[in-house]
């Protein structure tokens, strides 16, 4: 369950747009190649994370086994660039828990389908070549995780959006954004008139 702040921040989040955010912060931003692959998409919620160390199914479904309504599930292929670990299947699953949306570092298939569902997907490309059932080691749900070039724990705040993908903020970084930024508003005159 989430915090009364942390509703609250999120609440704000989804109304502030994410370039206007990059005026405030300077960490958190994932590479530029992890982009949209949902044109429109926009994501503001909770990371579930998952370190994908073999293309693994099983490591995939017990994330998804996790996933409440809200979460952001949040993959680190760990330098897979072959395999695609998220298509219709998973986004239909993701969707039926109420998750807002999935972040892959790495590929995505079924691309067709999962616009079709107005699923939020960020990924770096699609592959028709897909995860298998087996049942590795190394994959591990919730954990400290490094995604587009980011360090990313469980329950982090994300914002995505045409534009990219951003990480909360530290702390710090929290307090300087509610202070002086989009996400209070700041007291203009008004126009004559």
């Amino acid at each position: 369950m989430k915090c009364e702040s942390e509703l609250a921040l999120l609440s704000k989040l989804e109304r502030v747009s994410l370039p206007t955010l990059g005026h405030f912060l300077e960490d958190g931003f994932m590479s530029y190649e992890v982009r949209s692959l949902v044109p429109g998409a926009r994501v503001v919620g909770t990371a579930v994370t998952l370190k994908l160390a073999s293309p693994n199914a099983y490591a995939v479904n017990r994330a998804l086994a996790v996933l409440r309504p809200g979460d952001v599930l949040v993959i680190d292929c760990c330098g897979n660039r072959t395999h695609a670990c998220v298509g219709a299947v998973t986004g239909t699953a993701l969707q039926s828990v109420g998750a807002k949306g999935v972040i892959v570092d790495g590929l995505v298939t079924d691309i067709t389908e999962l616009k079709e569902m107005r699923l939020p997907v960020f990924a770096r490309g699609t592959t028709a070549l897909t995860t298998k059932k087996i049942d590795a080691d190394g994959s591990a749900v919730n954990v400290p995780i490094l995604c587009g070039g980011v360090e990313i724990h469980p329950g982090q705040i994300i914002v995505a959006d045409d534009n990219g993908v951003l990480f909360s903020p530290s702390m710090l970084q929290q307090q300087r954004l509610t202070q002086h930024s989009p996400l209070t508003p700041p007291n203009l005159p008004s126009w004559p008139g």
